[in-house]
Formats: structure tokens, C-alpha cells, sequence
């Protein structure tokens, strides 16, 4: 579709003070979902995140991958498991979510980047011990499922002083050598506390926080984090939103100024949420 040239001035010009509000801010992007697989998309997401480098916004890139994880275990014959939406990671599937992980999407999402002309580099979490945890206690075996007990943002702030987008894989070192598979969510979440980040934006596979889940049109689209627990108490956050705006939710309370759940079925989704009055999704504040 062809833009007129006064059409591209004024979009600019809307923009304007959006770019000046977050130039030389950090904002914290969770990508995952439906975006990470459709190439259209992920060539959208990418588009998003080299235009916001170049207007000066500090991007930090957190990833999952967990059809990627799928995949590789079936083509080693191994079944994948979930309990309460987390994946049960034995000894051999941590070496495999290590692997896919840190090394094949990783590497994939920084030559993406680099080939829109966007500097990126890859870590993960065992990089300048970026990421501590220990094991999930919970009733039923996990494995080498982690919770995070420190975060270690120099390398993540050396990358961006240097003017890279750094590219994060949620596995995450133990105290005596384990490495441990970690949501990317909740590690999204907690870096973007350590950072100090203007935003966190959690990039999903649904509108935003609805009052009626079968229907888009009842988004949310503004919720004080001290609604939260009314809202649960109602049935409106169930399920699997849960983990998502308990994470956003954590991410306010440590000091994140806000925090989106966005659809990332929508092309330029980021910029829409960035740059424009009405936004997209639902923001916590």
C-alpha cells in the first residue's frame, strides 16, 4: 500500500515525542508466541526492534523457544511433558533446552537482527553469571526447572553501552554447576527490575487482558496493579494469564514504570504500543 508523503510527515511528527520520551531508556521485550514462528511477524518484530536502537531506546531482547524444544526432543524420540504449564526437564532435556536455546534460536534471532542492519549479540543466562537460581521445590518433580535468585546485569549493560542489542536465553546457572531451564516470563520480568527499565513488554498470543475471554472487544486495556487480586477474585484473571500478569505485576512492584501484555499476531505491535496515544494491549502501572 503506498503512503503519501504528507501521511509519512505527520506519522513522524506523531511520533516525535514518543521517540524523545524513551531515547536513552530501557525497555525490556519478552518475544515469544506466535510472532517467534510466523516469518512475516518475525520480520515485523525485527523491523521493531532496529528502528527502536536506531531513535536511541536501549532494547534487551529476552527469548523462549519452547516449540523449538518440542521439535528437537521428538526427533531424539523423547516425549515432552507439562505440569502446571512448566516443562518437566530431565538431565537429558536440559542439555537439549541448553542447546536449542542458547545455541540454534539465539544465534538465529542476532542474524536476524544483524541482517536489518541492527547490531545484537547473543547471551544466556550462564554468560557473567547473569543469571543464579536454584531448583523448584514443588509437590511434583520438575527437574532441572529453576527459580531465579540473583541477576547480574553487567554484561547486559556492557552489551548496551557498546551498542548492541543483547539477545537473552533463559537458562540459568545453579551454585553447585547445574544449569536450569527458566520461564522466560518471569526472567523477562526480573531483568527488567535489575535494569531499572522504562518498560516491560510481554508479547503474547492474545489481545491483552480480557473481562470476557471469548470476546476481544472487552479488553482491559489500563489496571493498577493494586486491582490485580479483585480481578482474580472475579475469574477475569484466570488461567493462563495468570503467570503472565503475576509476572508483570512483580516487574511494577520492583520498580519496572510499566508493563504490557501485547498480541504479537499484530504486525508492529511494539511500535503501536510505543508510539502512539492509544497503545496496544493492556499496560500495568
Amino acid at each position: 500500500m503506498e503512503i503519501a508523503n504528507e501521511d509519512r510527515a505527520r506519522v513522524l511528527v506523531q511520533a516525535l515525542p514518543y521517540i524523545q520520551k524513551y531515547a536513552g531508556k530501557t525497555v525490556v521485550v519478552k518475544y515469544g508466541g506466535n510472532a517467534m514462528i510466523d516469518e512475516k511477524l518475525k520480520d515485523a518484530v525485527m523491523s521493531d526492534i532496529v528502528l527502536m536502537q536506531l531513535v536511541g531506546i536501549h532494547v534487551v531482547l529476552v527469548h523462549g523457544g519452547g516449540p523449538e524444544i518440542s521439535a528437537m526432543l521428538k526427533k531424539v524420540g523423547k516425549e515432552s511433558k507439562f505440569i502446571m504449564g512448566m516443562r518437566v526437564t530431565d538431565e537429558e532435556t536440559i542439555d537439549i533446552v541448553q542447546m536449542v536455546l542458547a545455541g540454534k534460536v539465539n544465534k538465529a534471532l542476532v542474524q536476524l537482527l544483524e541482517a536489518h542492519n541492527g547490531h545484537a549479540i547473543g547471551l544466556c543466562g550462564l554468560d557473567g553469571s547473569m543469571l543464579r537460581a536454584e531448583k523448584i521445590v514443588s509437590a511434583d518433580d520438575l527437574g532441572f526447572v529453576g527459580q531465579i535468585t540473583e541477576v547480574n546485569t553487567a554484561i547486559i549493560q556492557d552489551a548496551e553501552e557498546k551498542g548492541y542489542v543483547p539477545v537473552i536465553s533463559t537458562v540459568a546457572g545453579g551454585y553447585e554447576g547445574e544449569v536450569y531451564n527458566i520461564n522466560a516470563d518471569v526472567a523477562a520480568a526480573r531483568i527488567a527490575a535489575c535494569l531499572h527499565a522504562e518498560k516491560l513488554i510481554l508479547m503474547t498470543d492474545v489481545r491483552g487482558l480480557l473481562r470476557d475471554k471469548d470476546d476481544e472487544k472487552t479488553i482491559i486495556p489500563v489496571v493498577q496493579v493494586s486491582a490485580v487480586p479483585k480481578l482474580k477474585k472475579e475469574g477475569i484473571i484466570s488461567g493462563g494469564m495468570l503467570p503472565k500478569i503475576d509476572c508483570c505485576v512483580e516487574a511494577v512492584r520492583r520498580g519496572v514504570k510499566r508493563a504490557h501484555i501485547i498480541d504479537g499476531r499484530i504486525p508492529h505491535s511494539i511500535l503501536i504500543e510505543l508510539f502512539s496515544d492509544e497503545g496496544i494491549g493492556t499496560m500495568f502501572y
